[in-house]
């Protein structure tokens, strides 16, 4: 694995923060109705992204996920800015203001989606490691998805062609507990995830993935064996969401004073902790790190709104190609 750094821990906390701050500003102008529809933040779960990104060669290796998604293609390398025109209905996003907050995609960067169908994107994971896996590119793909999914069917078929074919895949479930509002206690006979993988001999293990150092360990075994062609592993990284399953999630299901308590474990406290126990960056820097962000923030929103909406048209151009359909005016 890539030697974890003094660069590391000071790239980790910005990056993390920025996520935050990110997901932040989403909520605040969605309450001002500016972005519509469904919104899922990923508040807490930041250590899974930062530490995967760590460990991935961002050159070939590819992302897959659920519509838990506006970060992941940010850490990819795609544009912040067009990630919020995206959420924002603006010409200027990532699928010209046609996919909105749920279907976030960046093929330029790897990221492919993004996807509304709860489980949908596992066989979808393992279908582009097939095609890496058929044109010899030594890519891997890590396929995330929340532990609701992992009560699918299709999991179950593509855990077993996964193995069968020994796709280089990562199949990555971030349990954060809870299923909506339904906790991964009450949705099987057992509560320790990673555990489905053994029925198909695939390498499995749970991960603490409230700490990116973790998470990066892990994934990195994982990416290092399914490029060396032996197949997927299965990781089950234990983490918590401190917002509610989407902005209209009322959270009945569980008490502030549980969130308190994940809230000690923060992954961005945490490294902020480590930066300042090595003297890796004085509490001066800290803030002016935060200042930093706040602003690129800011950058984000001001593009957004100042970008147009998508003429009408954009409705039939993105269906039909203009010369095999030349009525269409």
């Amino acid at each position: 694995m890539k030697k974890i750094t003094k660069q590391t821990y000071l790239d980790w906390y910005k990056d993390m923060f920025f996520w935050r701050k990110f997901e932040d500003k989403l909520a605040s102008v969605y309450i001002q109705q500016k972005v519509r529809g469904f919104l899922h933040l990923y508040n807490g779960q930041e250590a899974i992204l930062a530490g995967a990104l760590h460990a991935m060669d961002l050159s070939k290796d590819k992302m897959i996920t659920a519509y838990r998604n506006h970060v992941q293609p940010i850490g990819m390398g795609e544009d912040p800015k067009k990630v919020m025109a995206e959420l924002f209905g603006k010409v200027t996003g990532t699928s010209k203001g046609m996919g909105g907050s749920m279907h976030i995609f960046s093929k330029e960067f790897r990221f492919y989606g993004g996807h509304g169908i709860v489980g949908g994107q596992i066989p979808l994971g393992a279908g582009l490691a097939f095609a890496d896996k058929y044109k010899g590119n030594d890519a891997v793909t890590l396929t995330c998805f929340g532990d609701g999914a992992a009560r699918q069917g299709s999991l179950h078929e593509a855990f077993n062609m996964a193995m069968l074919w020994k796709l280089p895949v990562v199949f990555i479930v971030e349990n954060n507990g809870y299923a909506m509002g339904t906790s991964v206690g009450r949705t099987a006979n057992h509560t320790d995830i990673w555990k489905l993988g053994l029925g198909y001999e695939m390498p499995c293990g749970p991960v603490d993935a409230m700490n990116p150092i973790k998470v990066a360990e892990a994934v990195d075994e994982a990416i290092q064996r399914a490029r060396r062609g032996d197949g997927p592993t299965f990781l089950e990284m234990k983490t918590y969401r401190y917002r509610g399953h989407s902005m209209s999630d009322a959270q009945h299901y569980r008490t502030k004073d549980e969130v308190e308590e994940y809230k000690k474990i923060d992954p961005i406290t945490q490294i902020k902790d480590i930066i300042l126990e090595k003297k890796y960056a004085t509490q001066e820097e800290i803030t002016a790190i935060d200042k930093e962000v706040k602003e690129m923030v800011k950058e984000c929103e001001k593009f957004a709104e100042e970008s147009p909406y998508p003429e009408t048209q954009q409705l039939y151009d993105m269906v039909y190609e203009q010369e095999d359909y030349p009525f269409i005016s």
